[in-house]
């Protein structure tokens, strides 16, 4: 059993190492400034200009198909590199990316809507969310009514990422209300240009979704994206993409946390001793560095699972479940190590703190992970230690 990186892999790893250090961490406390200040950390522009320099590099489009412009890379080279990215917080993505279900368009929407995306020149948001389905996802009340050749939409969608920017919205509703989520739910790409407006959300975090107002948008039939009344397989197969890339970033944050409390532990001292000699932060420093390997390997296995053509939603729900769980703990104690500079804006963990938090709640919340891990044990779609097959 061979735990070692290709060559390849670690090229590619030190190669976004190093962007991250040269062209991300500086910017770090001008990020800090300007989210104190209520302002964006990167601006399009900035943000855009640091993409088109990876792209120079020959990153752009992580895991999008080589055939359609990407890199293609493997789930497992992915979670390096978000772990790399997770090394800072400034809000920094590869460009190139679409929305894995835009890939169903048809031709006529692939060159609209999907190569748009690919190339920058678009911008999407998924809309499923809504004030009274969040994890309970088939609880959505957003409805299209058939019109002629048209559909009507109506409802209220929330938590939207990316929903304040986009330039089109896939948006899920309800066509057969007898249905419902069994062939009642169809997915729907919709130009803001149709008339759905979308309004901020602020959150403890610098994360601001936007909560998506459908009143009479009217939208052709050629709008569907897949079969009508399949749109809610469609929401599963994004809902489960890439779960094991949130923690994948994660282990990145948690890493350079970990380094700033050693690094404050051997200079800080109290009462004529380094505070690195006191037991009660080495069990600290200690408990933080086995959690954060057994992350690693949690998240590198669900990654694996995925390039072998395996089921791996169990795994990754057990990645994102502890992932959750222990960069919380890990920030908080990284924070207490710090004392009162810890609970400051000065420092960047106060900012992890709040960003990390929001890693038990979207895309399937602790409780939601923990239900799909217990069922597949109690009805026995996963064996207990059959992790090695």
């Amino acid at each position: 059993m061979d735990f070692s990186l290709s060559t390849e892999e670690r090229e590619v790893r030190d190669w976004v190492r190093t962007f991250v250090q040269r062209e991300l961490i500086p910017l770090e406390q001008e990020v800090l400034r300007r989210e104190r200040a209520h302002q964006p950390g990167l601006t399009g522009e900035e943000l855009k200009d640091l993409q088109l320099k990876a792209k120079e590099s020959g990153f752009w489009g992580v895991l999008t198909p080589e055939e359609c412009g990407g890199m293609g890379l493997s789930a497992v080279m992915a979670a390096l590199l978000e772990a790399e990215l997770g090394r800072t917080f400034v809000p920094f993505r590869f460009g190139g990316a679409a929305d894995n279900i835009l890939f169903h368009a048809n031709e006529e929407q692939k060159q609209t809507y999907l190569l748009p995306t690919i190339s920058g020149e678009r911008k999407s948001c998924f809309a499923i969310t809504e004030p009274g389905a969040g994890s309970d996802a088939k609880a959505i009340r957003t409805t299209a009514r058939k019109d002629g050749g048209d559909w009507v939409i109506n409802g209220e969608k929330t938590f939207i990422t990316g929903g304040n920017e986009a330039d089109f919205t896939m948006v899920f509703a309800i066509t057969d209300p007898e249905k419902g989520a069994n062939g009642g739910v169809t997915c729907f790409l919709v130009d803001r240009e149709a008339g759905w407006k979308s309004e901020y959300i602020d959150t403890m975090g610098e994360w601001g979704p936007a909560s998506l107002i459908f009143q009479d948008v009217r939208v052709p039939e050629t709008q569907i994206l897949g079969e009508e009344g399949r749109g809610f397989e469609l929401a599963m197969q994004w809902i489960g993409q890439g779960r094991y890339l949130l923690p994948a970033r994660a282990i990145g944050s948690c890493e350079r946390l970990i380094s700033m409390a050693i690094e404050h532990a051997n200079t800080r001292e109290t009462f004529g001793q380094k505070i690195a000699e006191r037991q009660a932060i080495q069990w600290m420093i200690a408990d933080s560095g086995v959690e954060l390997e057994a992350l690693r390997w949690l998240v590198l296995h669900a990654a694996w699972q995925v390039d072998q053509g395996v089921d791996s939603r169990h795994a990754q729900s057990m990645a994102k479940l502890y992932g959750g769980q222990k960069a919380n703990e890990i920030v908080d104690r990284v924070l207490q190590i710090h004392g009162g500079m810890g609970y400051t804006r000065e420092l960047p963990v106060e900012r992890w703190y709040r960003e990390l938090r929001l890693l038990r709640i979207y895309e399937g919340t602790d409780e939601i992970q923990r239900r799909t891990i217990a069922r597949n044990l109690l009805k026995g779609h996963v064996k207990v230690g059959g992790t090695l097959g």
